[in-house]
């Protein structure tokens, strides 16, 4: 019979602990819904036309020709930014307006630790 050597391992911890909570379960869920919308070219030109636009808002008139799509296709890129929190959406006429949630984009970091 071969006996095994046995290594305490009760009173030490293998891995450094965590410095700070780690994402539970939903807002893992919620990050991840949140990045898939950051997660297209399109969006993220978007964004950054918006972003670069005066006062910070955008008319979807004018976001059409910057990325070469139609009109419907814009919108609906539009419309999962706005549902992920990065823009808001005023109606002026038959157009509509958009503007970035300020601090929207520095939330998806500060989630992440950057």
């Amino acid at each position: 019979m071969t006996l095994l050597n046995v290594t305490d391992i009760s009173s030490a911890a293998c891995c450094a602990p965590l410095e700070r909570e780690p994402l539970g379960a939903d807002e893992a869920v919620a990050l991840a819904n949140t990045m898939k919308a950051l997660a297209d070219p399109t969006r993220l030109r978007l964004l950054s036309i918006v972003a670069a636009s005066a006062d910070g808002e955008a008319c979807v008139c004018d976001l059409i020709e910057p990325v070469g799509l139609s009109q419907p296709t814009v919108s609906h890129h539009l419309k999962i930014l706005t549902n992920a929190g990065f823009l808001t959406r005023s109606k002026r006429g038959t157009w509509a307006y958009y503007r970035l949630v300020p601090g929207a984009l520095g939330r998806v970091g500060d989630v992440l630790g950057a």
